[in-house]
């Protein structure tokens, strides 16, 4: 048989159990290989999701930005081997290096099937009441002024002229420094929606204007976030 790799969705957050379809763990026992971001906490992963799975039965392989483990990748394809891709949070080859060895699948003609899971940009998006038929996903914004400030006033331009949703991520423990450049920087009619611990029990989603939040600012440190403007003309 050809090989057959499958994009497995994980956890966005360790209380989110529940946004994992029930059919994910009979795909996970089906796979012979996986390449995970970080093989500790997909290992974790998986017997959250059954017990029984017995961890040390795959091959793992660790992928990275910078190396996605190619050569094993194209190896393990050449030897028919069922693969696994699984992100450190949410959906492969959004966002993560997961990316490159679905192209690499493509490209050799390999069967790729995306499995159903949560996705904090898609989620986020569906729950902020932003414009859902024309988006933009970002990622991270720079970290330093002023190249941070121009990024944001670009990403607000951009959103008046085409009504577009824009949509970027942060680390964790630079979330209040991130909403503190989009309160100084961005109009006091945008709308910012600020979704937190999604899926968690936890999870804070609220849009809100700028003058709005000015009025009543979030503490979201260290708390997996994601950001959502869009300029109101």
């Amino acid at each position: 048989m050809a090989a057959t790799v499958y994009l497995i969705p994980s956890l966005l957050h360790e209380e989110g159990m529940r946004s994992i379809p029930s059919y994910i763990t009979d795909i996970v026992k089906q796979c012979t290989v996986l390449f995970v971001e970080n093989e500790r906490t997909t290992r974790r992963y998986l017997k959250k999701l059954d017990r029984e799975i017995v961890i040390d039965n795959y091959e793992w392989f660790t992928m990275t930005n910078d190396d996605p483990n190619m050569d094993s990748f194209r190896k393990k394809i050449k030897e028919e081997k069922t693969i696994g891709i699984i992100s450190e949070a949410g959906c492969p080859g959004i966002a993560d290096p997961g990316q490159q060895l679905v192209e690499v699948a493509q490209e050799l003609n390999i069967e790729v099937k995306p499995l159903v899971g949560p996705n904090s940009i898609l989620l986020a998006l569906m729950a902020s009441g932003m414009n859902g038929q024309q988006f933009r996903f970002t990622g991270y914004l720079p970290i330093k002024n002023p190249e941070r400030n121009n990024a944001i006033k670009e990403l607000e331009s951009e959103s008046a002229k085409k009504n577009c949703t824009q949509i970027f991520i942060e680390t964790p423990y630079r979330n209040n420094q991130l909403m503190e450049a989009l309160l100084s920087v961005c109009q006091s009619s945008t709308k910012i929606c600020i979704a937190v611990d999604l899926t968690g029990e936890k999870e804070f989603i609220k849009t809100r204007s700028v003058a709005d939040w000015k009025r009543n600012k979030p503490y979201i440190h260290k708390r997996p976030a994601i950001f959502l403007l869009i300029a109101i003309n």
